[in-house]
């Protein structure tokens, strides 16, 4: 009789240590997982540009940064071109973005722009300058974006112009259509 009493209570010891130790091991193993809030901020965003018309820009927020998605018209993609010769890195070499954005127009659809509005230099935000030769950017300006703080310039395609604080171009994050009028930002596009 004292063997089964002894085996019974050391049964119960070990099951009542065994939930103590789970419930005290939980909250430690579980501090390890990132927040809510920190799986929000890397998620992806879906934007909606059903309403976004020929030449206007909308911005969002992606990880913290500012995300510009330019309609662009005709004859913006026309003016691309014709800076080339005045930028630093117009075949977007030396400049962060997936593959698919690796040409003249650095997206997916010619029309679509999408870039962080992080200025490369020091990470300011440029403006969307799209007006053509205005007074305070001389008459070779053909619309684009201008950094405020140390005068960077890029072009409709935020490709940098020479001779500015700004080292490469503006980043383009890793994106999709989901359909026309539904882009995600933050979800690459299959690559071909």
């Amino acid at each position: 009789m004292n063997n089964d009493r002894r085996k019974l209570l050391i049964a119960a010891t070990t099951l009542y240590g065994g939930v103590g130790i789970a419930s005290f091991a939980t909250p430690f193993v579980s501090s390890f997982q990132p927040s809510t809030r920190a799986l929000a901020i890397g998620a992806p965003v879906e934007v909606d540009i059903s309403l976004l018309e020929p030449g206007s820009i909308v911005k969002v927020e992606w990880r913290g940064r500012a995300i510009m998605i330019v309609h662009r018209t005709v004859e913006m993609l026309e003016t691309l071109s014709n800076v080339a010769n005045q930028l630093s890195d117009p075949e977007s070499q030396a400049s962060v973005q997936p593959n698919y954005a690796s040409n003249t127009h650095r997206s997916l659809k010619p029309e679509i722009l999408v870039v962080e509005g992080v200025c490369t230099h020091l990470g300011c935000a440029p403006l969307p300058r799209f007006d053509v030769a205005p007074e305070d950017l001389g008459n070779d300006w053909r619309g684009g974006f201008y950094c405020p703080c140390h005068g960077s310039k890029f072009d409709l395609s935020g490709r940098v112009y020479s001779g500015v604080p700004a080292p490469t171009n503006l980043t383009v994050p890793p994106y999709a259509f989901l359909d026309d009028n539904r882009v995600i930002i933050g979800e690459d596009t299959v690559e071909t």
